[in-house]
């Protein structure tokens, strides 16, 4: 998906949350969705992040995007029914929808592994991204043409060493992607994929690889395409899949 290439108004009109906004691959997904035409809904935890990539979707002359302060690790289930609800209110309807956000503190053998640390990144990396569907889908299927995005890792998938509840909640997480979108497939407007982002210069790639320099990874901004292709209408029918963004 590296060669797609998105129309200037491929987003006209879409309104789209994002969450993990504030930061990384998240940032830049945020403010190259803007500049496609989209209303975006930055969602984080540190509203000075959020309140700088407003300022710069802004700059850009883009929709006004809104801003949403919200920790994914403390939310209870009232906390994203609320949050649907100032949806409805503000926008009445939701056209896409990226789990962008997580949480990793580095590599560690299971043998060693901090309980309450286990259960925060379930809770940010995999409980979250269901919570937060489940409450978002009345909005969802006001849509004609709704995009649900996971975010994925090949960590989950290869088993790989070390990586501990981060592995095991990607690896949910793209369960119930699978799930999601064989339950959506029929009678709703909804689609549901995941993308790999793949190996990304940002904090979670530089805490993995502590020895290893940071240009030797990707800007964020080049792996971009695999989001704009999901997220908007190009992508229609396309469902139960997922992309590697560096493919």
């Amino acid at each position: 998906m590296k060669d797609y290439q998105p129309v200037a108004d491929l987003l006209k009109e879409r309104v789209i949350l994002v969450t993990g906004a504030g930061d990384g691959i998240g940032r830049a997904v945020a403010r190259r969705l803007a500049v496609h035409g989209a209303t975006v809904i930055l969602l984080g935890r540190t509203i000075r992040k959020l309140e700088q990539i407003y300022d710069e979707i802004e700059q850009v002359g883009a929709p006004k995007p809104a801003i949403y302060p919200m920790n994914l690790e403390g939310a209870s289930p009232k906390d994203y029914v609320d949050l649907a609800r100032v949806l409805d209110t503000e926008f009445g309807r939701l056209d896409g929808l990226l789990h962008n956000a997580a949480l990793f503190e580095g590599l560690t053998p299971l043998a060693n592994y901090d309980i309450e640390l286990w259960y925060r990144i379930l809770q940010v990396n995999l409980n979250a991204p269901f919570l937060l569907t489940q409450a978002l889908l009345g909005l969802l299927n006001r849509s004609t043409d709704a995009s649900v995005v996971f975010t994925t890792d090949r960590v989950s998938e290869e088993g790989r060493a070390y990586w501990g509840a981060y592995a095991v909640a990607k690896g949910g997480a793209e369960t119930l992607m699978k799930l999601l979108a064989s339950e959506l497939e029929t009678n709703t407007p909804i689609r549901v994929n995941s993308i790999d982002p793949g190996q990304v210069r940002t904090g979670l790639t530089l805490r993995a690889y502590p020895g290893r320099a940071p240009e030797e990874w990707i800007d964020p901004e080049a792996a971009l395409a695999t989001y704009l292709y999901l997220l908007g209408p190009d992508s229609k029918g396309v469902t139960g899949q997922t992309l590697h963004a560096q493919d």
